[in-house]
């Protein structure tokens, strides 16, 4: 994953079209497999699971909730969680390519569910590592492929979610099913053990404040959804995120 920043605004010349699950997916998928970690899009059941906890932070916390999702790519999770936004609801988007960065501007214009809901979606072109943030999230979901990461760079990234988490703040994400098999059939010593070592650093975030897992099967590949909260009662921090 590229830690440095992305451009402040997106690309007026690269001419990708927001198509859910396609062209520009597969442009990226093709050009750099190892930070975009697919073959497609994420599948509408497995947004739908990824989303889920907006509801209940909205329960819990008794008002409007704020939201961040990171790696939006071009946006098949964005739209989902921009349909379930209340009218003071707040989403943020971190996402540091900046074609997919591209494809989300323009589908703020030209996509139904994401125009609908433009006055309260920020999309911010910078790495989660790196940018400021100004505000705390009820709810947090990731849909950056962990297990293609250094394990430095997973801990890293999780140890940010939980620091821009509210106090029992919700965090979702998702890794596909049989890539440690796969990658043990196929790849080097080396790299076997580096997705070994990042499995093992999700593991332990998984134990520590998991509350449940969910397996996707509509999804290529199929995925598991993880279901962690930040520690601490729950109630919302007056506080700024330290970075």
């Amino acid at each position: 994953m590229d830690l440095t920043h992305a451009p402040s605004k997106p690309a007026t010349d690269l001419g990708l079209p927001y198509r859910p699950g396609g062209l520009a997916f597969l442009r990226e998928a093709a050009r750099s497999f190892r930070t975009t970690g697919a073959v497609a899009p994420s599948s509408g059941p497995l947004a739908a699971r990824l989303a889920a906890p907006l509801a209940m932070a909205r329960a819990e916390f008794g008002g409007p909730v704020s939201v961040l999702e990171v790696g939006a790519g071009t946006g098949p999770v964005t739209r989902t969680l921009a349909g379930r936004l209340g009218p003071a609801d707040r989403l943020d988007v971190v996402e540091i390519n900046p074609r997919f960065v591209e494809v989300l501007y323009d589908a703020l214009h030209t996509d139904p569910a994401l125009s609908a809901a433009s006055d309260r979606i920020r999309i911010i072109a910078d790495s989660i590592t790196d940018t400021d943030l100004d505000r705390r999230y009820d709810v947090i979901v990731s849909c950056l492929p962990f297990t293609n990461f250094e394990p430095h760079t997973v801990r890293s990234i999780l140890d940010r979610y939980l620091s821009v988490l509210e106090p029992g703040g919700h965090l979702t994400y998702f890794a596909y099913v049989g890539t440690q098999a796969t990658r043990a059939l196929v790849a080097d010593r080396a790299e076997a053990a580096r997705h070994r070592a990042s499995s093992a650093v999700l593991d332990g975030f998984a134990t520590r404040y998991g509350v449940g897992d969910s397996l996707v099967l509509r999804n290529l590949p199929p995925a598991r959804v993880h279901h962690l909260r930040a520690p601490g009662p729950l109630g919302r921090s007056s506080e700024a995120p330290a970075r």
